[in-house]
């Protein structure tokens, strides 16, 4: 999969930050009809608009479930078989594609080609792919190009069928000459929409997104595809943590239920602020105390920074009770958003990706009552206008 960057850079976070994690995403389809109203499909219209969409979900898992059964019936096989029997790790579908993805990712920034060795990303690779973990991302400024190597050479190495992976990456910020980034037709072929459908058409990738991007610029793309019946974005990558919640919380539900763009997250532990290393300043092994990272620094030193330390205090007791670590409480947070396809992890040690991993035996326990303790702790639960309705 390929993405498209945004030109803005993101709040209170550096240039240099907002140039690694700031671009245009992967493509791919999305359904071209937009959803019927609940009227319209016979779908009770007392439900509230999560109550609908929990039903479209279950309605869905339902479908694919007597789907999977035919075909394994078909193959004379069992649901022994399947990648999400032996590994425990749920698939989602990629906002209205038919693509499926595991619901946790492995991220290669500031890690692969950077942070840890190749032998230690082999590793992580390793651990992910034995774990379910069908997505990888990266991107062609990550370590100046290296982590796409690094990717591609364990791949290699490893001998998995690449028809079993999802591999995403992202384009923008290239080289330093003028030529080697941005979304011009020299850096990428064309200009974005016409490009991406002719980089899928040419079969460099099966599917496109963006990362990034405003829900208006999103919305653009897909209405110029459609205008001249080329291929829109299929699903948006953003930044989600408990601390940052707007945008995929009130304005790509909007899309995915008008033009089936789903939701790839990234920096579910808020580059690594929930992790809790944190709570008594910044260690010296840490990334916020590299010198490229002062804005991480400044961010947790912050007295916002210091807010968000006691609201993590106040929920570890949550965790404790859940049996689980604050990080895999987050991640597990994340995952429970049913709008959310995936949850890209990024980690620097075997041990850190195990530990964020097993969120997956977490997501069970998140049922309203936990996440409404969670809400009230944070007091940061954003309200789309459908929600003042009376």
């Amino acid at each position: 999969m390929l993405a498209a960057r945004s030109g803005a850079a993101g709040s209170q976070i550096s240039e240099e930050s907002a140039k690694l994690r700031k671009q245009s995403a992967f493509s791919g389809t999305g359904k071209d009809k937009s959803p019927k109203k609940a009227s319209e499909d016979g779908k009770d219209s007392s439900l509230s608009p999560s109550g609908q969409s929990q039903l479209r979900a279950r309605q869905l898992a339902l479908l694919r479930e007597v789907e999977m059964n035919w075909y394994l019936k078909l193959c004379d096989l069992s649901g022994e078989h399947t990648a999400a029997h032996t590994t425990g790790m749920p698939h989602r579908n990629l906002g209205k594609s038919g693509l499926r993805v595991s619901c946790l990712g492995l991220g290669t920034w500031v890690t692969f080609g950077g942070q840890i060795s190749d032998e230690v990303a082999e590793r992580l690779m390793t651990i992910a792919y034995e774990s379910g973990v069908n997505l990888f991302d990266t991107a062609e400024v990550y370590a100046a190009g290296k982590a796409e190597v690094i990717l591609g050479s364990i791949i290699k190495k490893k001998g998995w069928r690449r028809s079993s992976l999802v591999i995403t990456t992202k384009l923008y910020w290239g080289g330093k000459a003028e030529t080697e980034r941005g979304l011009s037709r020299k850096h990428i072929i064309e200009e974005i929409v016409r490009a991406m459908t002719h980089v899928i058409n040419q079969g460099m990738a099966m599917y496109w997104g963006t990362s990034r991007w405003s829900a208006m610029e999103i919305m653009e793309a897909y209405s110029v595809a459609r205008q001249f019946n080329m291929i829109p974005p299929v699903c948006e990558q953003a930044e989600y943590h408990l601390f940052q919640r707007e945008k995929v919380e009130v304005q790509l539900p909007e899309l995915y239920h008008k033009i089936g763009v789903g939701a790839m997250t990234w920096s579910p532990l808020a580059c690594g602020i929930i992790s809790g290393k944190y709570g008594n300043g910044v260690p010296e092994s840490s990334r916020a105390s590299l010198k490229c990272y002062q804005w991480l620094k400044e961010r947790i030193v912050s007295e916002e920074g210091r807010k968000q330390q006691n609201k993590l205090k106040d929920l570890s007791p949550i965790a404790e009770r859940l049996g689980c670590t604050l990080p895999q409480l987050a991640v597990a947070w994340c995952l429970r958003n049913e709008g959310v396809s995936s949850v890209l992890l990024g980690s620097s040690t075997p041990e850190q990706l195990i530990e964020n991993l097993g969120a997956i035996q977490v997501l069970p326990k998140m049922t309203s009552h936990v996440v409404n303790e969670i809400d009230n702790i944070l007091r940061n639960k954003p309200y789309s206008k459908k929600d003042y309705r009376s």
